[in-house]
């Protein structure tokens, strides 16, 4: 047994970073929690009290105007007299909030020798607990506190969790909970039952409560519960946007933690994959220019396969979708297998460089049009048809060009397109790597010859690229640079 042991323990790793708190909620509900202070540090205590069901008990000898309005806002009970142990007894906490380090030291010895864990605020070291920044979606809550850096990032992290829940989640919680015992009897098997949770959460039921339709989200969850037994799975076309992981939407964000499996591409970065809910099968489909290691048709037999079975299925796109992500062949295989899908859009490639680059992508008097093109269309020729799109003023984002950049720069500038056009590269658009090149419609011919530009390339061409913020950007073509300069 003792070997035994051992060997598990050696398969184990202690985590690098361990927390010096440990997080846990106090059930408070109907029981006694005494705020101990004058003024407004205890107010914003009472406040706080105030999102629970607590009865709060606030003793001191006189009070400030800001916590007189808390004590009738929440209706908490006034002990006009100065602190004594006595008022420790039967209390699930206390906060001492009497700005003074001597008295709040008084607080906590008492508190501690009556058995009641005790907080001294703005006082860590004299503190059995801390209270963090409080999301409230009751009956969920979040909190977050830090220790190291203090209040400033637990208000900015609650900022952004505050972003990422709806309002309405406590809602959604609490009609979950009606639904409880009724998906235990009817749905048997805990897999299939994880789905009903997982679909109930991320599907029409959460959009009609958060939409404000009560009514038709329970109807939704019933129909879900009833018709659950055998029924096909769904999959999302998901846009993972450029790379950047806070550039992900909060809708691909949730239904990532929701996936049974996440079918991705392989410019889709690793973080943001792992973005995914921890025990969900990963699937690389490794979809790279010119290097292709599953074919379209299979990626398709693939996503309906999963669905068949049930599974809850992300596939994950670089960018958007909808654009050059070959999403109308998934979405005819889909319909043609009877399965139900959804897009959820994501940043494109356009989009991500133009705002590193500061790219005014349309600009009054300048370009009125913008056009999404790619370096090849399906029989792998370049496209025909720019030239006449960027003489008629429009701007034009090339998708995947870098290898045709000679010969759509000899086309363009055989149509009539000024070599002097300005033209931006954005290698690895939004990424910690990313490269920004500058040049004219002249230069642009070497691109094909940069063996060390191996990223994914947006080309930028058109006027309205000169109106750009591109001081910084490495020259196009660096050779000619320097002869110029040398001239």
């Amino acid at each position: 047994m003792a070997g035994s042991r051992e060997t598990k323990a050696k398969a184990l790793k202690k985590p690098d970073a361990r927390l010096d708190v440990f997080p846990a909620f106090m059930k408070v509900a109907g029981r006694k929690v005494l705020v101990i202070g004058h003024g407004g540090e205890a107010a914003a205590k009472v406040r706080l009290l105030g999102e629970t069901n607590a009865r709060i008990v606030v003793v001191s000898q006189t009070i400030e105007p800001e916590l007189g309005e808390a004590i009738d806002l929440f209706q908490a009970e006034h002990i006009a007299e100065d602190f004594r142990p006595a008022h420790l007894t039967d209390a699930a906490l206390v906060f001492s909030a009497r700005e003074d380090w001597d008295l709040d030291k008084a607080v906590v010895d008492a508190a501690r020798i009556m058995g009641v864990p005790v907080n001294a605020v703005d006082k860590p070291e004299l503190c059995d607990f801390y209270t963090g920044a409080l999301v409230n979606r009751a009956p969920i809550a979040v909190a977050i506190t830090s220790t190291g850096v203090g209040p400033v990032l637990s208000r900015h992290i609650r900022a952004r969790i505050e972003a990422m829940l709806p309002r309405a989640t406590g809602d959604l919680a609490r009609l979950a909970e009606s639904f409880r015992d009724a998906a235990t009897k009817v749905i048997r098997d805990g897999a299939l039952r994880r789905n009903f949770w997982a679909r109930f959460f991320s599907g029409s039921v959460a959009s009609n409560l958060y939409a404000g339709r009560a009514g038709a989200a329970r109807s939704e969850a019933q129909r879900l519960l009833n018709s659950m037994a055998g029924e096909p799975g769904f999959v999302w076309l998901v846009g993972a946007g450029p790379g950047a992981e806070d550039l992900l939407t909060l809708r691909a964000q949730r239904l990532l933690q929701e996936a049974d499996v996440i079918v991705h591409d392989a410019l889709v970065p690793g973080d943001v994959v792992a973005m995914g809910r921890r025990d969900a099968e990963r699937i690389s489909v490794g979809k790279r220019k010119g290097a292709h290691s599953v074919p379209q048709s299979e990626i398709c037999e693939l996503l309906v396969g999963l669905a068949n079975k049930g599974h809850k299925v992300v596939r994950l796109k670089s960018g958007d979708p909808m654009v050059f992500g070959r999403a109308a062949e998934e979405m005819e295989a889909l319909r043609a297998g009877g399965i139900g899908f959804e897009i959820v859009p994501g940043v494109t490639a356009a989009f991500a460089a133009a705002a590193s680059a500061q790219i005014p992508l349309t600009l009054r008097g300048v370009a009125s049009n913008l056009v999404f093109a790619t370096g090849h269309n399906a029989k792998s020729e370049t496209l025909p048809d720019w030239a006449d799109l960027a003489l008629k003023g429009a701007t034009v984002a090339v998708y995947m060009g870098r290898t045709v950049a000679a010969a759509v720069a000899g086309r363009m500038m055989s149509a009539g397109l000024k070599p002097e056009t300005p033209v931006a590269v954005i290698e690895n658009a939004a990424h910690p790597d990313e490269r920004q090149f500058a040049g004219t419609l002249s230069d642009l011919a070497v691109l094909s010859d940069r063996a060390e530009v191996d990223g994914p390339v947006l080309i930028v061409i058109g006027e309205a690229v000169g109106h750009a913020a591109l001081d910084k950007a490495e020259p196009l073509a660096p050779l000619r640079a320097v002869r110029t300069a040398a001239a």
